[in-house]
């Protein structure tokens, strides 16, 4: 099965620590654009989601993993699938060639909420170790985010980059 991930789990790290996967490469998908709004009913911040604009020049830059459909249902529990998350197919460009992938999009949105330092630089990690372009990389950098109380949180999440 082709993954798309265009939020925390496109840091390798982090995503080989829920399931085994292959990483294929970088892939655009047109028509949506990144946000930082969906809803986290664990800790109350906020997280990634696909906003699907219908714009051709919005484009989301993530990365293609192939996943075996056993480990499908434990991705599924880690993104909340139907938990604030829904799922559907989308057309993604990698290289040259068009693929359909699966990926998760927000069901529960605040616009209020910003997400933790620590979730910010999960995704932050992904689109620097995958060589997005400077430009979208900035967007990510330039997003608020507020720093998580529980600090033994924060350390177990960022561990994984030491």
């Amino acid at each position: 099965m082709l993954y798309f991930s265009f939020g925390s789990n496109m840091s390798e790290k982090r995503l080989l620590r829920r399931i085994r996967a292959l990483k294929l490469g970088v892939a655009l998908l047109t028509g949506h654009s990144l946000r930082f709004h969906k809803s986290s009913e664990a800790d109350g911040s906020a997280k990634c989601d696909i906003l699907e604009t219908g714009k051709s020049e919005d484009i989301v830059f993530g990365v293609i993993y192939d996943i075996d459909q056993s480990q499908k249902h434990i991705l599924d529990r880690y993104e909340g699938l139907g938990f604030g998350y829904d799922m559907k197919t989308v057309s993604v460009k990698l290289d040259d060639e068009f693929l359909e992938a699966f990926t998760y999009y927000a069901t529960s949105i605040d616009t209020s909420l910003k997400p933790y330092h620590w979730y910010k630089q999960h995704v932050l990690e992904g689109a620097i170790e995958n060589r997005m372009p400077e430009e979208y990389i900035g967007s990510i950098e330039a997003v608020e985010a507020i720093t998580d109380k529980n600090a033994e949180r924060r350390r177990r999440e960022l561990s994984i980059y030491q």
